[in-house]
Order: structure tokens, then C-alpha cells, then sequence
């Protein structure tokens, strides 16, 4: 039950993203309209990045209020405000009906919702690694990504849906919005279910504001955080995001079929990253991680290219590939984020360096690779911004110390100096 607590926001959390993401072309064409259907996308893509920039507030309000009244409550509220926000999205009204203040409630009800997950995933796999035994802390922090997939499968499988059995004209009008409507069901089980958290230690007094120490002692752990995540943030929003996106716009693919195809890369991703979660708990964080972001630096052109292809099977064997170094940086770096972190501003310093990241790297992948495509004429230019992002992922965990088999502590009063971990 613990598990499903702090796991289920993070489903909400990204079945919401990924709706938006998947449906990007049509609430592009609802919200800008435009003569070239490009621009429109653009602008969707955009205020989709607009969401993230908020995460970095939502990472510093929630991270603070995590070191100073403990795990659960910032569990607790970031779900509720997720559900709510959601919610209005759905019932929102387009350009053709209030004009221009449509597109600008847009854009405040996804600053509202980054604003609201700024906490959620960092704080559920810190609730459930500082929880977990030696040797099974990569399997249970897993869960926290398992859960976030499991919300993305489920966002492109109802996309997938509708877009097959609703004509096009149902989709752009109200098929959309039903995603968005049926995720308020998926908030009310987090409600639920984090009702039943066990309470923790009481937090132990903190002088300074944790935010300002976080910065001031621990910028050197938030950047290689930062470093850790940057591939598997920007390979997942490009591979399981944007790619309908593309699959429509550049290959001619579609979308019912590009939706089915990412549905079942999703699948494929979900039993993967456990797997890799588990091997990281026997062979340790690093060589999981080697193995995905050397793997992605070499494979990155090659997999491009096989989706970049009106073939559906050459497609699939394309973002399988990705779905496989994806799923092993998501299986090994829940535990390995926690356990490199100071126990005493734990909630602040990943907080803020993972929203951050997500900010400027993740959240405005999709609107890169547009962007590097119309400017440069070349499809396969995405690519080559995914090679960037896997090297310095790669160099990072180079120049890390395993963390695997190291005592992770859990700060509260009795622990007054923090709880400092090894790898500190």
C-alpha cells in the first residue's frame, strides 16, 4: 500500500503530460489557430514547455516545505492541486469561442499544473528509497518510475482509443478533452490512497531556509543530479512525446497509428524499467547507467533513422530500442539520485535540481525538435541533440562513485546533523 501511495501521483502526473503531449496537434489547431498547421504545433508545444518552466517554482515551494513538515504532506497536497487543474483543462473553452483568453487560460492551467507536480516525483522517490533496505532500493525507488510509465501507457492508450474509434472531427471538438476529464478519477486514488501513509519522523529544525543551504552546500550534487537525468528526461519527452508528433508531421504516419505504435513501445518500456531497477540492486547503479547512455550516444542515429520510416515494424524496432536505454536510466537512477544526496536537504537539492533540468531540457524537447527541424531541413537533426544529452549523461556517471551498497539515513530530530550519506 506504501508503494501504491507514493507511486500513484506520479501516474497522474504523467497520464497527464503525455495526454497533452499525444494531443498536441489538435490543441494546437483549438487554441492556434494558424494558416501553417507547423506554427500551430509550435505554439501547443510551447505552452507545453510553459508547464515545466513552473516546475522549478513548484520544486522550491514543495521541496522547502518537504525538509520542514515532512514527505507526506507535499505527497498529499501536489495531487490534489494536480486533479483540480486537470480537470479545468478539460472543461476549457477554444479560440473560437473566448478568443485570445483561451489560449491564455491554457497556459495558466499548465503553469498551475508544473507548479503542482514540482514536488511529486522527487518527492515519491525519496519517501520510498529512504524506506527501503539495502539491496532492494533500486526495485522499490523503481516504483516511482514504474508509476510515472504506467501514466504515460495509460494517457497513450486512451489517446489511442479515441483517436481510432471518434472521427476526426470528434477528436478535435470534445474527443480530446475526455482524457483530461476521466484523470480528475486517477487524482481522488492518490487522495485516497496517501491518506494511508505511514507517518514519518518529524523533520529535525532546520536555522536557515533550506533552499539557500541547498544551493550554498550542495550545488556540486544538484549538478551531477542534473547531469544523471538529462538523457533519460530528454530521450523519454522526444521518444514517448514528440514522437506522434513527428510520426504525423515528418513520416506521414497516421496518428491512430502512431498512437498505437508508442502504446505498445510504452508496454515494453513499463517491463523494462523494473528489470533494470532490480539488476541495478545486484550489479550496482553505474553499469546500468553505461550501458543506456554509451548505448544511446552510438545508437541514437541508427534507432532515428528505423522510425523515420513509413515501414510500421522498422518503426516499432526503432523506438523499442530507445524503449530499452530509456527504461535502464529510469530503473537505476530513482535510487541513485537519493542515495548520492545529504539526508538533511534531500527534498530541497532534488527538487529543485530534477524540475530544473526538466525545465530546461525536457519540457521543451518537443518544441527543440520542431524547431531543429523546420530551421535545418533535416529529420534526423532530433538525433544529434539526443547524442549531445547522453554524453554529458554519460561523463556524469563516469565520474560518480557506485552508491549501490552504502547506508542511505532518513534526517529527523534524533539525527541533528543530517544524516549524511558516504557518497555526500
Amino acid at each position: 500500500m506504501q508503494i501504491l501511495a507514493g507511486a500513484v501521483g506520479n501516474v497522474m502526473e504523467w497520464f497527464d503530460f503525455a495526454v497533452y503531449g499525444f494531443f498536441a496537434q489538435v490543441i494546437g489547431e483549438q487554441f492556434f489557430p494558424s494558416d501553417d498547421p507547423t506554427t500551430s504545433v509550435i505554439a501547443a508545444f510551447a505552452v507545453f514547455a510553459s508547464g515545466f518552466l513552473a516546475r522549478p517554482l513548484g520544486a522550491a515551494f514543495f521541496g522547502h516545505l518537504g525538509d520542514r513538515r515532512g514527505r507526506q504532506v507535499v505527497l498529499r497536497a501536489s495531487v490534489l492541486l494536480m486533479g483540480i487543474s486537470t480537470l479545468l483543462l478539460g472543461c476549457l473553452p477554444t479560440y473560437s469561442s473566448i478568443g485570445v483568453a483561451a489560449p491564455i487560460l491554457l497556459t495558466v492551467l499548465r503553469i498551475a499544473q508544473g507548479f503542482s507536480v514540482g514536488g511529486e516525483y522527487t518527492g515519491s522517490v525519496i519517501y520510498l528509497v529512504e524506506r527501503a533496505p539495502v539491496g532492494k532500493r533500486g526495485i522499490v525507488g523503481g516504483w516511482a518510475n514504474f508509476g510515472a510509465v504506467a501514466g504515460f501507457l495509460l494517457g497513450s492508450g486512451i489517446s489511442a482509443l479515441i483517436s481510432r474509434f471518434l472521427p476526426e472531427d470528434a477528436v478535435a471538438t470534445w474527443g480530446w478533452r475526455i482524457p483530461f476529464i476521466a484523470g480528475v478519477s486517477i487524482s481522488a486514488l492518490g487522495v485516497v490512497f496517501r491518506r494511508t501513509m505511514h507517518e514519518e519522523p518529524t523533520p529535525a529544525p532546520h536555522d536557515k531556509v533550506p533552499l539557500v543551504e541547498a544551493v550554498r552546500l550542495e550545488w556540486r550534487t544538484m549538478l551531477r543530479i542534473a547531469g544523471l537525468i538529462l538523457m533519460s528526461n530528454v530521450g523519454f519527452y522526444m521518444m514517448f512525446v514528440y514522437v506522434t508528433t513527428y510520426l504525423v508531421e515528418q513520416v506521414g504516419v497516421p496518428m491512430a497509428k502512431a498512437l498505437e505504435i508508442d502504446t505498445i513501445s510504452m508496454s515494453a518500456l513499463l517491463v523494462i524499467t523494473p528489470f533494470a531497477a532490480w539488476l541495478s540492486d545486484r550489479v550496482g547503479r553505474k553499469p546500468v547507467l553505461l550501458v543506456a547512455s554509451v548505448g544511446c550516444f552510438f545508437l541514437a542515429v541508427p534507432l532515428f533513422m528505423a522510425i523515420h520510416h513509413d515501414d510500421p515494424a522498422l518503426i516499432f524496432a526503432g523506438q523499442l530500442g530507445f524503449a530499452v536505454l530509456i527504461g535502464f536510466t529510469f530503473g537505476a537512477n530513482s535510487a541513485a539520485i537519493v542515495e548520492i544526496t545529504n539526508a538533511r536537504y534531500r527534498c530541497t537539492v532534488i527538487s529543485v535540481a530534477y524540475n530544473v533540468t526538466l525545465a530546461i531540457f525536457g519540457g521543451t524537447t518537443p518544441l527543440v525538435a520542431s524547431w531543429l527541424i523546420k530551421n535545418t531541413g533535416n529529420d534526423l537533426v532530433p538525433a544529434v541533440y539526443l547524442m549531445l544529452m547522453a554524453a554529458v549523461t554519460a561523463v556524469v556517471v563516469l565520474t560518480m562513485r557506485e552508491t549501490y551498497r552504502i547506508e542511505v539515513h532518513v534526517e529527523s530530530e534524533s539525527s541533528p546533523d543530517g544524516g549524511a550519506t558516504a557518497a555526500a
